[in-house]
């Protein structure tokens, strides 16, 4: 599994992120857009990120990209089906997606801005939109908690 992060503004998101890919052992993440790097323009590794990623920037390899749909291009092109985590007409929820549809090691699960969440243009490019149902007032989660939630299931959920 790689991971695509497309404009998450948050270090903490973001590091939180690193975390949870590291337990999973993701193959890589995407830093595309304007999300936060582990490292400054310098070179130097960021506190804020550090707090919540807790060395994980160490074990998960990434690169940062300006271009999430570049990204996704480049992905598509060497196998990988796009999973974008999206509330959207054409979404279906996350566990309703057979642990056979698609092998773990060939998936791309992207995930999105924490207000405006995917553009259209990374949606076009998914092979499949998925979501949480929620049911409470709030219309969403975290992005750090979705990406959990999802991620977890694919890897672990209903073998």
């Amino acid at each position: 599994m790689v991971v695509v992060l497309d404009n998450i503004r948050s270090m903490f998101n973001t590091g939180s992120i690193f975390r949870t890919a590291d337990a999973l052992g993701a193959e890589k993440i995407y830093l595309c857009g304007l999300t936060p790097s582990p490292l400054d323009k310098l070179g130097r590794i960021r506190p804020k990120f550090v707090k919540t990623s807790l060395g994980s920037e160490g074990s998960v390899p990434f690169e940062k990209r300006v271009s999430t749909a570049r990204v996704l291009d480049k992905l598509k092109k060497e196998g990988y089906k796009i999973l974008a985590i999206e509330q959207h007409p054409n979404s279906t929820p996350y566990y309703s997606l057979l642990p056979t549809s698609y092998s773990l090691n060939k998936i791309a699960l992207v995930m999105g801005h924490e207000v405006r969440g995917l553009s259209e243009i990374v949606l076009e490019r998914a092979d499949k939109i998925l979501e949480i149902p929620m049911a409470g007032m709030k219309e969403s989660l975290n992005v750090a908690i979705a990406f959990s939630i999802v991620a977890y299931e694919l890897k672990y959920g209903k073998k």
